[in-house]
């Protein structure tokens, strides 16, 4: 678990890496104020466990469902897990849940906030018919002190949180406030997760002392974001910077749909014909537009870019790539030359952008990206010449993967080559980005604000070249030995602010430099310049 206690000091796994680390040359370091404390904690169970959870009834493990996260798979009985401190006053508890199975109609499973014991607690939980009810437990059957209609159904995954602030109870499902109570009972106590005769799993718990609907725009908690009066000039026309402008495996640079018509769309069936159309095409989104899910596959020579600031879509997501197989030779057809452009993600069911199977030249700049289920931005099984340029991603917890799987390496050795540049990692937790197998990986001039697990994770003999980033208020801003994996990693010219440590390095990589030319931002200046330039509507078209 990753643990938050008072000021920000992390302890567990995370402090034993921050304790290996050395200051590395180059590394300019801020004296600013501790880590903010809002976030009082976060579990993904991506290490695998759930220490720190105290178990009551049931039965409890980490699995698998699409990545790690915990579940109670018993319905013959209550089933509690608490964590954290009986002083926690006002907070709340958010959580992904999946219900799979009630034993009846009067069952539930949901979050808990100010557990005084495995009896005695507030919680909100979904039903077994698909409603929300927010409960009060006191050493007996629990009493129904507010409820609602809120459509999550057994084997779909719905976010549920429950905030305690004063005597007012608040139950949100999916970001929507819908059932309010009041209740002066209990004042204090720990966060927990409950099935009452049922079977859930959990993923994504936070506990954090700020409260109120989950914003849509700048997050809050950490450091408050002060835009500059004027943002850099910023060329639409100008090619992509990094891996996706190198001459490689027959495509010279990114181009995506030049050459090619231009259609604009405003409906989902237009969309999905126009991404699966062969040959070269520019596709301009207009508006939101909801599709649905899971992923959509983007042919080869695409452009997609939205018209404005606030185009893209919501529910589903795109695929690049081939259906996936176990070959470990990159194919001729695979998925190449595809620009994703100026596109707002949201509430996606899976990944909101993939990019797999030996994808190439692959260019996705200056999107917003909030709210999905997995990942953000995932690369794997093989892809290369990628560059994620400009985006800003916030309000989600697994940011971006790049190589899925720890016994990938047959797919994966020689290929996710990655540039990340100017991204604004803005309060994600982890995978900004985490790396396997990548060789060399380029992650420079980024901005990366309270992220509260750990920023660069580069594992599994990846190399990966950290330099002229500003760390705020991370955790870990690198690390070559996250979850135990060990990579390799030069770090350089980064500036470090409310972080007295950087996590650990070492080892030789390949200059970026070998492959293509680049110019540094000052790094002085790199969190003026990407909270500036960063999302959509900075670019016009």
């Amino acid at each position: 678990m990753n643990r938050l206690p008072i000021r920000g000091r992390p302890a567990g796994r995370l402090a034993a890496v921050l304790a290996a680390g050395a200051l590395v040359a180059g590394t300019v370091l801020v004296t600013t104020s501790s880590a903010w404390a809002d976030t009082l904690l976060t579990d993904t169970f991506e290490d695998g466990d759930a220490n720190g959870w105290s178990r009551s009834g049931g039965s409890w493990s980490v699995v698998t469902d699409g990545s790690l996260a915990f579940r109670q798979s018993g319905t013959s009985s209550d089933a509690r897990v608490l964590t954290g401190q009986s002083s926690w006053t006002d907070y709340g508890v958010q959580a992904r849940v999946k219900p799979t199975a009630f034993a009846t109609s009067a069952r539930h499973v949901g979050v808990v906030a100010r557990a005084q014991s495995s009896s005695s607690y507030y919680a909100l939980v979904a039903t077994a018919s698909g409603g929300v009810q927010l409960v009060k437990r006191a050493g007996g059957d629990p009493v129904v002190l507010g409820s609602a209609t809120a459509g999550v159904t057994v084997g779909s995954w719905a976010t549920l949180r429950l905030e305690a602030v004063g005597s007012s109870l608040r139950g949100y499902v999916n970001g929507a406030l819908l059932v309010q109570a009041t209740d002066a009972a209990f004042a204090a106590g720990r966060a927990g997760l409950a099935t009452s005769y049922a079977s859930a799993t959990f993923d994504d718990v936070e506990v954090a002392t700020a409260t109120g609907a989950p914003p849509t725009g700048t997050p809050t908690g950490g450091p408050t974001p002060t835009l500059p009066p004027t943002e850099p000039p910023i060329d639409p026309g100008a090619p992509p910077i990094g891996f996706a402008s190198v001459n490689a495996l027959g495509q010279n640079g990114t181009t995506g749909g030049a050459g090619g018509p231009t259609v604009t769309v405003d409906t989902a069936s237009e969309l999905l014909t126009a991404i699966a159309t062969p040959g070269p095409l520019t596709v301009k989104v207009s508006g939101m537009i909801a599709l649905p899910g899971p992923m959509h596959d983007v042919t080869s020579d695409k452009t997609i870019i939205g018209v404005g600031a606030n185009s893209g879509i919501t529910g589903g997501g795109f695929n690049i790539g081939l259906p996936v197989s176990n070959v470990t030779t990159p194919p001729a057809n695979a998925v190449h030359n595809v620009i994703i452009r100026n596109l707002n993600f949201r509430n996606t069911v899976d990944d909101a952008i993939n990019v797999q199977m030996f994808s190439h030249h692959v260019w996705i700049d200056h999107n917003d990206l909030s709210n999905g289920y997995d990942g953000l931005i995932d690369i794997k099984r093989g892809s290369s010449y990628v560059t994620v340029s400009w985006n800003h991603t916030h309000h989600h917890t697994k940011n971006m993967l790049l190589g899925h799987d720890d016994n990938n390496g047959a797919q994966d050795t020689g290929h996710l080559r990655v540039t990340y540049h100017h991204n604004w990692y803005d309060r994600t937790p982890q995978r900004n980005p985490r790396v396997r197998f990548g060789d060399p990986v380029h992650v420079f001039n980024n901005y990366f604000v309270y992220n509260t697990d750990v920023g660069v994770a580069c594992q599994l003999n990846s190399g990966c070249v950290v330099e002229g980033n500003h760390f705020e208020d991370v955790e870990v801003p690198w690390s070559i030995s996250y979850s135990g994996s060990r990579g390799r990693l030069v770090a350089r010219d980064n500036v470090l602010s409310g972080t007295s440590e950087p996590g650990d390095s070492g080892g030789t990589v390949t200059e970026p430099r070998t492959f293509y030319p680049y110019q540094l931002t000052d790094p002085a200046s790199v969190k003026s310049v990407v909270m500036a330039g960063a999302g959509t509507g900075k670019i016009n078209f």
